[in-house]
């Protein structure tokens, strides 16, 4: 099975001019917790997730004007349409990420794979152990989350 048999098309994206306000009403919007950063051609420069809002923006007294790109997450891991779901979730529990944008050959963003897709169409052994890699502290005592 490949990415794009269980990806979410065309997700909602928005840019790191604008704000904070505008990334979380997309959010509930559209019901995710992660909205992909796309530049002018729509090419992928970051993600911003309900996460970042909260502990980047709304714990340091930040505004709902502030830029996501003051608080987007840059690193981002993605996808391919032809990613092999295998691959695809090796890779969410290798970064500990529960999305990951999917990305055509443009560099564009063109789907998100979630946990719930994973859950809706994988087997119940994947969505396990997805949730059990992703979910399990890091070897470098790091936090997977920004708090």
């Amino acid at each position: 099975m490949k990415t794009s048999e269980i990806m979410t098309s065309d997700p909602a994206c928005c840019k790191e001019d604008q704000s904070l306000q505008d990334a979380a009403r997309l959010m509930v919007d559209n019901d995710c917790g992660q909205i992909p950063v796309v530049d002018d051609d729509g090419g992928l420069v970051g993600v911003i997730t309900d996460r970042d809002v909260c502990c980047r923006a709304v714990a340091e007294g930040m505004s709902a004007e502030t830029r996501v790109g003051d608080v987007m997450t840059r690193s981002v891991v993605s996808v391919t349409p032809d990613t092999s779901l295998e691959d695809c979730l090796a890779s969410m529990e290798k970064n500990q990420v529960r999305r990951v944008p999917v990305i055509d050959d443009d560099g564009k963003c063109c789907g998100m794979v979630s946990q719930a897709d994973v859950a809706r169409t994988g087997s119940d052994a994947n969505t396990a152990d997805l949730v059990q890699e992703v979910s399990q502290s890091r070897e470098d005592g790091k936090s997977s989350g920004c708090c």
